[in-house]
């Protein structure tokens, strides 16, 4: 995939050469959307998404939840960009993160995801998509998570709306940080292809 802008390989200024030695350090390169979007804004706006991912680090919300919210809407987006660095930056957490955001595609009968957690992907989806949500959708949402908590997982989807538009509007996508799954098709689908094997 080809962004729509020329990447930026020599940008100039202090901050956004900060912004992609720390990127080369963690990724081992400076991914495509710093090149491209990053490099081209002006450091109010560099400053303002840094904000937004130290507020992440504020909310209340359990940080499973929160990846799994975040994956969630990403998919629905179609953002392959914000699916890669999520998934990498789950399995940063814990290896095991990799299960449970590919129990994403059965979430609603899959073990792995909580009733809760149910609860909040029903909730993220459909303000995802429809940019609205039903009573019964939120009624379900109070019943697991508190006020705050709810508030956090409004900021999770606008944010990763944020994100997700972003990458999408300049044609930015996978930096294949790590092994995605091949196609959303839900694990069920996949052992009934392949009965007897485990």
């Amino acid at each position: 995939m080809t962004a729509y802008l020329p990447p930026v390989e020599k940008p100039r200024g202090v901050l956004i050469n900060i912004v992609y030695l720390v990127s080369r350090r963690m990724f081992g390169k400076v991914p495509t959307g710093t090149k491209v979007f990053t490099a081209r804004m002006p450091s109010g706006f560099i400053s303002f998404y840094n904000k937004t991912y130290a507020l992440d680090k504020r909310l209340k919300l359990a940080p499973a939840t929160s990846m799994l919210v975040r994956q969630h809407v990403a998919s629905i987006n179609g953002c392959a960009f914000c699916m890669d660095a999520g998934r990498w930056f789950a399995m940063r957490e814990s290896p095991e993160n990799a299960a449970r955001m590919d129990a994403l595609a059965d979430y609603q009968s899959d073990p792995l995801i909580t009733a809760a957690e149910r609860a909040a992907l029903d909730y993220a989806g459909e303000l995802t998509r429809s940019k609205k949500v039903a009573p019964d959708t939120f009624a379900k949402l109070l019943q697991h998570f508190s006020e705050r908590d709810i508030c956090d997982i409004v900021w999770l989807v606008a944010s990763e709306h944020l994100a997700n538009l972003t990458n999408l509007g300049l044609n930015i996508g996978s930096e294949g940080l790590c092994d995605m799954p091949a196609a959303p098709a839900s694990r069920k689908a996949k052992k009934a292809a392949a009965p007897g094997q485990r």
